[in-house]
């Protein structure tokens, strides 16, 4: 072994320590002293030896030690006490470890091992085999404390006894003096680990102690010495631990001193401790309480008072930690603890509240019976309300506010936390619970309020006739003098919160558990049915799986509960009380909060349930004067009262509600309101007068069908009608006047039709909406009434009232110039500075579009027929056709509401085809390029819709595909092309399905964007009629002059001279298809040729049907010249004469055609055109001859100034025509201007003929 290398080596004993570990016989000594010295050599050499080998080679003597322990012990001792300049760092370290693993066997040598370490420790200074030493020195002391802890068993003599603790008191000595010279951290960790097990031998000698305890104290001292003091707190700790297992008295003062200094360490604001670290150092103070009780809890309640909130913090927990203690001495001290405690229950730190909180938990889950000297139930309330002060009042920063928070949250955690079945907990308990179930401030400890006091009850410690002799005096005392502890109020209270909007499903779930807990103390009567019922309303709240329950339904059921509960008490009388306590509660209750909403409708329900009809009325007649209607909340109260008590007693709550409204909604009352707008009493006789009203039709509404006939005219529509006749006009009056309007409509329709129904009532009912919507000014957001009164007029409508053609355009033409016009949205969020009411203005408007789409479908149910559809959508013609988008839109929105109500359910009376179709398709085509997306799909769907009840009113299938369909191409993903693209498609559905009568509505109706409309509104119209024009030209032949009469108009007034050419692409459609009669058609309409018409002739001459075209107009010039012609003079000479303007026309027109046409086509009609043209020239010339002789060319001049240019049009044409077929050659300005010259006068026609013909 001594040649291999060094990683050999270690490798080598590794292997070797494997085989010693698992083989228990014993080696020959001559192997043993041979490894032995090996080893040895490696573990002491200074050089060369690497420390991974150091450490195998220690290993392998700690395994050499389980057969061979006195060979192993004393090669170490020897090396130990061995001469020279040797490294005993690993014989210390495989000392250490020897003992550690054989400490039993260590016993007959412990002195021999000490004097070695001894002497080692006197030679050393510093270093690592100081830490070495040291760490020997520790597990050596370890092993003589479990040689002590079995003393008896062992035969060790009395005088080595006395001699070994000399020895160690020595040792200790020399360790702490060796503390003091240590410079480096490590050396004084080492040095202090070492320390504490020597002390905790001598502990067991009473004339060591005082030694102990000096060098404790002197170790504590170190503290402020070393930067790791985690090392003195578990030395520390191992001391304590052993002082309290041997039960050694502490010295008086000791245990102040220690607690003194750990106690200042665990709450030193400089120092950052671990958790680790605190509990270590909490548990140091803990062990002392437990050995010392009476010194340390006096320090640590002296702790309470210091100035530090770390201090203060830090003691309440430690006592709580102790309060948890099972020790009997401590137990005893828990009343001066608590006495102690008490007197920092006002300190106003966060922390300090926190950990007070803490302390009431520990102390109450240990021992309540401590507690009888300080009500701690009530201070946890108490500091619960405190904190909800503290937020509410809104002085808090993020940070403050977060730990009031969490401050309540810990409220509730200790309240919920307790644990009844620990002794004296009833007791402290009941009947203190109760108490705080009344107060609102303490609402949001309600569910672990109801945990505890239904543990109370299913432990029989709650029961009516229960004994109180256990309870504490006092407390009974005040609580039974507690008025507002009445089965009554206590009842109303559970019912606030269960039915609370902002409660929580727990919160009212908690509710109502604690009900049906505490059932026999409010009515013995109710127990079995809230027994069977308050589950199933749990089941309703906690709801499916996903599904959340609705706060309407909810509500409803908690009313149905209560009216069945008192239903079930059937006593007047407790019902009456109950009335009063829900309306002490209501009293209180501010108007913002969400539970007096629900205080209401319960007050309203036991009215109902109770007989006692005067006090009914008493009690409604005092809601009514004491509330405050100008607030929104406590209008509605008023009218859920009303209507809540009226599902019993109608008659008396209507009567009630008369009499009331005749007393405070007086038109007196209100006029004088009128002279002082802005008084408090002018507001609150307005609100008065619309919570009136809308209390009237609310109970129309509840109303049954025999109520309702008996009441309806007179009671309710006749005050209704009274009030809005007397009541001022503002917005939330006319609000209230078109919404109770509108609710008695409902109820009307909700019970059948009443057609005895007053008809002048009606007509003045109807009246007022009209009105309203006439008045209403645009200077509010007037969007809501607008959608009332829509809404109310629908509703009315549905009643069979009957509408004259002129009535119904009168009444929608006046809800299109309310609503449609209104300004654009960005208009109106600039306006309104209300971001939320700007939204709710937006929506409302939006609704209100649709509603009158609704209510025009209505209006069509009433009499359906096509004549009253075209009436009522002529109405949107005007708002459709808009150039400002936003009015677009809403029109749009309008139509589509219609179209859809009359495709789902308006089964038309027509005569063939749908009238209107055509006029529709050709209004709402151009709209699906309008600009904004919205709006061009609102088009496609109403163009999906006209499709569908087309299809209905001619009893077939559709035949093409849904535009709808086709929306997507239409949103603004698309780009621009791809929108026109899909307009066109939309475009050839809808084409296809247009009857061939309703042509000339389709193009007079498209004709307003040519006339009215820009960009690509124009575009859009161009591509429909052209679309139209291809797909159904051909059958529309009787159409054709009234649609070239709508082109012609479209081309004399269009605004954008750039789309003239879809003009004249539909021309030229029509052309194709009726070709004679086209021509005809533009030869008189499309006069004078300027220079549209101009290129109108030009693309019919570049078409496939431009020869046949030209054929025809060649034979249309030769038939003006017949039927123009006159008989010759003898003279040979014609009368002259002017041209017509037929020919004129005629002529030019040839002239274009002829000017695009190829060669060989002029070619193949020459023989047509030149009769005529050639005719047309001589009469203009008043020659007959065409051939004469050639006349000179001087005088040529002088007769074309006599003459004039009549001719030339002629000439010109004629030249074209000759030119187009003629040679190059002859195309030279001076050839064509000679031959011009020649023609165009009467002397020298003949020689330009003699020319011609060359």
């Amino acid at each position: 072994m001594v040649l291999c290398p060094q990683g050999d080596r270690a490798q080598t004993y590794c292997e070797l320590e494997s085989v010693l570990w698992g083989d228990d016989s014993c080696l020959q000594c001559g192997v043993v002293n041979r490894l032995l010295a090996e080893v040895s050599w490696d573990l002491t050499a200074g050089q060369g030896v690497t420390e991974d080998t150091k450490v195998a080679a220690s290993d392998v003597l700690v395994a050499l030690a389980c057969s061979h322990f006195s060979f192993v012990l004393a090669e170490l001792l020897a090396q130990l006490n061995a001469p020279g300049q040797i490294s005993k760092e690993f014989v210390l370290i495989t000392v250490g470890k020897l003992l550690s693993t054989n400490a039993l066997q260590c016993i007959p040598f412990m002195r021999v091992v000490l004097l070695g370490l001894r002497t080692v420790l006197g030679q050393l200074g510093s270093g690592r085999i100081l830490r070495a030493a040291c760490g020997a020195l520790e597990q050596w002391a370890k092993a003589v404390n479990v040689y002590i802890c079995t003393w008896k068993g062992c035969s060790l003599p009395a005088t080595q006894k006395e001699q070994l603790y000399e020895s160690l008191s020595q040792v200790l000595c020399s360790v702490a003096s060796t503390l003091l010279d240590c410079q480096e951290e490590e050396d004084k960790q080492a040095v202090i680990g070492a320390m504490t097990p020597l002390m905790r031998v001598l502990l067991h000698k009473e004339e060591h102690r005082e030694h102990v305890w000096e060098q404790l104290l002197w170790l504590l001292h170190h503290y402020r010495t070393v930067q790791d003091t985690s090392r003195v707190t578990k030395s520390l700790l191992s001391f304590l631990e052993a002082l309290e297992q041997a039960q050694i008295p502490v010295p008086k003062g000791k245990c102040l001193a220690i607690s003194s200094v750990v106690y200042s360490k665990l709450t030193a604001d400089s120092t950052e401790h671990s958790q680790e670290q605190k509990a270590e150092l909490s548990q140091c103070i803990l062990l002392q309480a437990r050995i010392c009780p009476e010194e340390t809890i006096l320090f640590l309640e002296s702790q309470l008072g210091h100035k530090r909130e770390a201090v203060r913090v830090a003691a309440l927990g430690l006592l709580g930690a102790l309060a948890r203690c099972d020790e009997p001495a401590i137990a005893e001290k828990l009343p001066q603890v608590v006495e102690a405690v008490k007197r920092v229950c006002r300190d106003p730190s966060i922390r300090v509240r926190r950990a007070l909180l803490h302390f009431i938990r520990e102390l109450l889950s240990a021992n309540a019976q401590s507690c009888s000297a300080w009500d701690v139930v009530g201070y946890i309330f108490s500091e619960f309300s405190q904190s909800s002060s503290r937020r509410a009042a809104g002085l808090l920063s993020a940070q403050e506010a977060q730990e009031e928070g969490g401050l309540q949250g810990l409220c509730m955690d200790v309240l919920g936390s307790l644990d009844i079945s620990v002794r004296g907990m009833a007791k402290l308990l009941w009947p203190r619970l109760l108490i705080y179930v009344m107060p609102a401030k303490y609402t949001g400890m309600l569910i672990p309020l109801s945990r505890c006091l239904r543990a109370l009850a299913e432990s029989n410690e709650l029961t009516a006739g229960h004994e109180h002799h256990e309870l504490d005096p006092d407390v009974l005392n005040a609580c039974l003098q507690e008025t507002t502890l009445t089965p009554h109020n206590l009842l109303a209270r559970l019912l606030v919160v269960a039915g609370s909007p902002f409660a929580g499903s727990k919160l009212q779930a908690a509710a109502l558990l604690l009900m049906q807990s505490l059932h026999s103390r409010i009515h013995a009567a109710v127990g079995a049915m809230w027994n069977s019922e308050i589950p199933l309303l749990l089941q309703y709240l906690q709801g499916g799986k996903g599904n959340i329950p609705d706060a309407a339904e909810w509500e409803r059921r908690l009313l149905q509960f209560l009216r069945a509960s008192l239903e079930t008490i059937g006593d007047d009388a407790w019902i009456k009380r109950l009335s009063c306590a829900l309306s002490q509660w209501l009293d209180s209750s501010p108007s913002s909060s969400g539970e007096k909403a629900f205080l209401y409708k319960a007050l309203g329900t036991t009215l109902g349930a109770c007989q006692e009809l005067p006090h009914v009325q008493e009690n409604l007649l005092q809601h009514l004067t004491r509330a405050q209607p100008e607030e929104p909340s406590e209008a509605q109260g008023i009218i859920s009262l009303v209507c809540q008590a009226a599902d019993s007693h109608f008659g008396l709550v209507l009567e009630t509600l008369t009499a009331f409204a005749a007393t405070s909604c007086s038109g007196r009352g209100l006029r004088v309101s009128r002279r002082r707008k802005t008084t408090q009493a002018s507001r609150r006789a307005e609100a008065t007068c619309s919570a009136v009203m809308l209390a009237h039709s609310s109970m129309a509404l509840r109303a049954s069908k025999e109520q309702l006939l008996a009441h309806v005219e007179a009671d309710i529509a006749g005050n209704i009608l009274l009030l809005s006749i007397s009541s001022s006009q503002n917005l939330q009056t006319n609000l209230a006047v078109a919404q109770s309007i509108l609710e008695v409509g409902c109820a009307i329709q909700a019970v059948g039709n009443l057609g005895s129904f007053h008809p002048v009532l009606k007509h003045k009912l109807l009246l007022i909406l009209q009105n309203l919507m006439k008045t209403t000014l645009w200077d509010f957001p007037a969007a809501s009434l607008h959608l009332k009164v829509i809404l109310a007029l629908e509703q009315w409508s549905k009643l069979e009232i009957s509408f004259s053609s002129k009535e119904i355009c009168s009444l929608l033409s006046d809800c299109c110039r309310a609503i449609l016009p209104l300004p654009s949205a960005a208009e109106q969020l600039g306006k309104i500075r209300n971001a939320e009411q700007a939204v709710l203005q937006l929506q409302s408007l939006h609704m209100a579009t649709k509603a009158l789409g609704r209510l025009m479908a209505v209006l069509l149910k009433t009499k359906p027929s096509p004549v009253h559809f075209v009436d009522i959508a002529e109405v949107l013609w005007f708002w459709l056709s808009s150039d400002k988008p936003w009015v677009c839109k809403r029109a749009l929105q309008v139509c589509a509401q219609l179209l859809e109500d009359c495709r789902d359910g308006v089964a038309f009376q027509t005569r063939g085809a749908y009238l209107p179709f055509g006029a529709l398709a050709g209004l709402l085509g151009p709209l699906t390029c309008e600009p904004t997306s919205s709006s061009r799909q609102l088009a496609a769907a109403c163009l999906s819709s006209v499709l569908h009840i087309q299809a209905k009113a001619t009893n077939r299938l559709l035949q093409t595909d849904d535009p709808a369909s086709l929306c997507e191409g239409l949103s603004a993903r698309s780009d621009a092309s791809q929108q026109l693209q899909t307009s066109i498609q939309i475009a050839e559905m809808v084409c296809k399905n247009i009857p061939k009568e309703q042509a000339a509505d389709f193009m007079n109706a498209i004709q307003e964007p040519f006339r009215r409309a820009r960009g690509s509104r124009v575009s859009a119209a161009g591509n429909w009629m052209l679309t139209f024009l291809a797909t159904r030209g051909k059958d529309i032949g009787p159409d054709v002059r009234g649609i070239l009469s709508t082109l012609h108009t479209c081309a004399e007034s269009m605004r954008e001279p750039s789309f003239m050419s879809f003009v004249h692409h539909a021309v030229l459609i029509l052309a194709r298809h009726h070709e004679r009669l086209t021509m005809n058609v533009i030869l008189e309409q499309f006069v004078p040729m300027d220079r549209n018409t101009l290129e109108l002739w030009r693309t019919l001459g570049r078409d496939s049907i431009g020869l046949s075209v030209l054929k025809r107009l060649a034979r249309k010039l030769r038939r003006v010249g017949d039927d123009s012609s006159q008989p010759s003079s003898s003279s040979g000479r014609l009368h002259a004469q002017q041209p017509s303007a037929e020919s004129l026309t005629v002529t030019r027109a040839i002239s274009e055609m002829v000017s695009v046409q190829s060669k060989e086509g002029v070619q193949s009609l020459l023989p047509s055109l030149l009769p005529g043209l050639l005719l047309q020239l001589s009469k203009a010339l008043g020659e007959e001859m065409l051939f004469a002789p050639l006349s000179p060319w001087r005088g040529h001049a002088e007769d074309q100034r006599q003459e004039g240019n009549v001719c030339r049009p002629f000439c010109e044409t004629l030249l074209s025509v000759l030119t187009k077929c003629a040679e190059k050659s002859w195309l030279t300005p001076f050839w064509r201007q000679k031959m011009s010259a020649l023609l165009e006068s009467p002397r020298t026609y003949a020689e330009g003929m003699c020319l011609l013909t060359r």
